[in-house]
């Protein structure tokens, strides 16, 4: 969501570093650049003038101290990144649950900002935590509301109350009372309350969301916000916190091609923190929203963390201790851990999606290259290493060119394409050894700090080329 505002960021550093020492005029020329990538990524106006007025007196008053430090350049974009994060909610807010079960979580919002879908993946991500939850539906306006969330429920194997009269009739506030009771007596610890939205702000809306929240008294309530709604957004949100109240944010369809503005001017604007965010349309695609990892994807440093969280949870466990324990004792790599490995990815979605989260994947080059990437070679690899045989797998200094014409037939690949691999998977275990000895960027946990590289090396883009551009060569090879 955020590539053009990210892209003119780090254009906006790449001046400021080739400057060498700094002047104060130079801190007003890069905040002028700053001020017109937020604006046109449809922040808030306030929200600009306050970013940019804590930069300017942060980097001035430091601009003796700055000019000390070997680069300048880096340690106002130090101050940048701490003030785009504290807009950004500071912290990663969590759930508040109640002392006595079950902890009963609203969710309002306008129609059409996922408020249905969320509820899945809000109770399933809570499920994953050893919860049990329980989905209420009290949307009884929408047409085929009731039943999207008990296909929703039913996919996550969380259980749903209804209204035994079905859609568009019945009382939702009394849907939700008797969903809270009924979570009582099963014995759930948390009751997710999905509501009715309107198009619009509106008094019937305001009025039945108030009733409800009257009802139950939630512990949590979240407004869900579309992300891609632009400079409205600011304006419904606040409408909601005047007319029904809310606790915490959550963000829907963060991985739209919209400006993303409001994601940077809801928590300064309502004083809200921002609790989860929506980056897809799989029930996975769900998580905890950090500040600091969002300021790092707009400030073109990816988002390992998450990245690595992703790929242990692809792993299963006997899997993850069997790469953790070579990754130490030093064992080599080979295309059975390899496979591994590609399966895990598959798991994890979207490779596109992944490498996106890698440094430097706004830039032109390897904005570029993802554009092209071609989410089938993941499944074409993997069927030229199931083509080996186990003694090929862990000794693929044997793959001759007989072996490698039989594997290629086999694959229904071409020879070239198994060339291609074998030397891309001898790349791949030169970057296991080099983590081993600490050149490599150990952020990722044991056993599988190569996924990025892996991720670069085993998939080439669509259209190959050879490029002078280190960055788009870095892909390519």
């Amino acid at each position: 969501m955020f590539e053009s505002l990210s892209s003119k960021f780090q254009g906006a550093f790449a001046s400021l570093r080739s400057k060498g020492r700094l002047k104060s005029g130079d801190i007003d020329e890069i905040a002028a650049e700053i001020r017109e990538a937020l604006l046109d990524s449809d922040v808030a106006v306030t929200v600009v003038d306050h970013f940019l007025e804590r930069i300017k007196s942060r980097s001035t008053e430091a601009l003796a101290e700055l000019n000390k430090s070997t680069n300048p350049a880096n340690a106002v974009f130090e101050i940048v990144s701490s003030e785009l994060i504290e807009i950004l909610g500071g912290s990663a807010r969590r759930i508040r649950f109640a002392k006595k079960a079950p902890t009963v979580i609203l969710l309002t919002g306008l129609q059409g900002a996922g408020k249905t879908s969320l509820a899945g993946k809000l109770a399933k991500y809570l499920k994953d935590q050893g919860n049990t939850p329980l989905l209420v539906a009290s949307d009884l306006q929408r047409p085929n509301a009731v039943t999207q969330l008990q296909f929703i429920g039913e996919s996550v194997g969380v259980p749903v109350f209804a209204p035994e009269v079905g859609n568009g009739v019945g009382d939702p506030v009394k849907v939700a009372k008797n969903g809270l009771i009924f979570a009582q007596d099963k014995l759930h610890n948390i009751v997710i309350v999905d509501t009715a939205g309107r198009l619009g702000v509106d008094s019937q809306l305001m009025q039945e969301a108030k009733q409800i929240r009257d009802a139950i008294t939630p512990d949590e309530i979240l407004y869900v916000l579309d992300a891609m709604v632009g400079q409205d957004a600011v304006r419904t949100a606040l409408a909601f916190q005047e007319g029904v109240g809310f606790d915490a944010l959550v963000l829907t369809k963060l991985d739209g091609d919209a400006r993303g503005g409001a994601a940077l001017s809801i928590t300064q604007v309502t004083g809200k923190p921002i609790m989860f965010a929506a980056t897809g349309e799989k029930i996975s695609d769900f998580d905890l929203f950090y500040p600091d990892r969002m300021a790092s994807r707009i400030l073109g440093l990816g988002d390992i963390q998450t990245l690595a969280e992703q790929a242990k949870g692809a792993f299963d466990s006997d899997t993850a201790a069997k790469l953790e324990s070579k990754f130490a004792s030093g064992e080599d790599f080979t295309l059975d851990d390899f496979l591994s490995q590609l399966e895990a990815m598959k798991k994890m979605g979207s490779m596109s999606k992944l490498l996106g989260m890698l440094p430097g994947a706004n830039s032109g080059a390897m904005k570029k290259q993802l554009e092209q990437f071609d989410e089938g070679e993941l499944v074409k690899t993997q069927s030229i290493v199931q083509s080996m045989t186990p003694i090929e797998r862990s000794e693929p200094k044997i793959l001759n060119g007989s072996r490698r014409s039989r594997i290629a037939k086999g694959s229904g690949r071409q020879v070239s394409d198994v060339n291609s691999l074998v030397e891309r998977f001898s790349q791949a275990q030169k970057a296991m050894k080099q983590m081993r000895g600490g050149k490599g960027g150990g952020q990722l946990p044991p056993g599988m700090g190569a996924l990025p590289n892996i991720a670069k090396k085993i998939a080439p883009a669509k259209k190959k080329s050879r490029s002078g551009n280190p960055a788009k060569r870095a892909l390519e090879s």
